[in-house]
């Protein structure tokens, strides 16, 4: 599910297109819990990549066994990969099934040429061969193998990082955020326990309006706390601050003011954390020392 440093991302994601294109709120609400579903479309679309990985593998191995002239390897294919216990678990898992075959686009052609060469690294690669060479069968090292490997031909892979810039421009912005819930999938299996769910993207009502709080909050009172963050730059304009850094530190403000249960050092690193993400290298600073400064002088806990 999202964390709420997740949810903030989003609330500032969608403050920044209000910023380029004022629109109703419940629009831009909408909008905002749109792109929230989005990445769940993501996370399924890299889930049944390494389900189509164990299916080209299959292939494979069925393509050798049909040869007129076969080889040992052949003829005794190792099959190790593809009875890997936690691909099984996704590969059998209802809801991932349900909901691909409810958005056929998410699915993988065994042809695809990004499928093909990750698939290719893969089987010449040293963990894989070094894997495939241990006769013992573990859950435990078929859920650490699976780890790793999502991490290096998945999570790390460029090319499969342009792949989504092409099919689904959102969904570069969000890799960081699936590629972490892919992760959790992956730890959470039980060897004999079954998965029948996966990770949800809003956990309960409360984070939902969480949400939207936020987005209104900050939005409604804009013009205010632009004020109160001017007052507070030294040697600076607002004007000279980037817009991203600038809806950062207002969505932090407004934060800091309208939910004072959760502690402004929360908060504060929670944004710090954000705006590497989206600034530059030194706007992490920048915002930690406005954001500190303001509590302080607020005397906010």
């Amino acid at each position: 599910m999202l964390g709420r440093r997740q949810i903030r991302e989003k609330v500032v994601e969608s403050l920044y297109a209000y910023n380029q294109n004022p629109i109703k709120f419940d629009v831009l609400e909408k909008n905002m819990f749109s792109e929230i579903d989005k990445i769940y479309h993501l996370y399924i679309y890299q889930l049944n990549f390494l389900v189509a990985l164990k299916h080209l593998a299959e292939k494979q191995i069925e393509i050798g066994r049909n040869k007129y002239l076969k080889t040992d390897n052949e003829t005794n294919p190792n099959q190790k990969f593809i009875n890997n216990q936690v691909l099984l678990k996704l590969e059998e898992n209802d809801e991932r099934l349900s909901f691909t075959s409810k958005h056929q686009d998410l699915k993988w052609d065994l042809h695809d040429e990004l499928l093909v060469k990750t698939f290719q690294r893969m089987t010449a690669g040293k963990r894989y061969q070094d894997f495939m060479k241990e006769e013992e069968y573990s859950f435990d090292e078929d859920q650490k193998f699976i780890g790793k490997l999502f991490l290096r031909y998945i999570a790390e892979n460029e090319d499969f990082h342009s792949h989504l810039e092409e099919k689904e421009l959102s969904w570069s912005d969000d890799f960081h955020i699936s590629n972490s819930m892919i992760q959790k999938t992956i730890g959470f299996f039980k060897e004999n326990e079954p998965s029948h769910t996966l990770i949800k993207m809003i956990k309960d009502e409360d984070d939902r309006q969480f949400a939207r709080r936020l987005l209104q909050q900050t939005l409604n009172h804009w013009e205010e706390t632009e004020k109160k963050l001017e007052t507070k730059l030294e040697n600076w304009d607002l004007e000279r601050i980037s817009l991203l850094d600038k809806i950062i530190l207002v969505a932090a403000m407004s934060e800091i003011d309208y939910f004072p249960l959760t502690p402004a050092r929360v908060i504060i690193n929670e944004y710090i954390e954000i705006s590497k993400v989206f600034s530059t290298d030194r706007s992490n600073i920048f915002i930690n020392g406005i954001l500190d400064k303001y509590t302080k002088e607020l005397n906010r806990n």
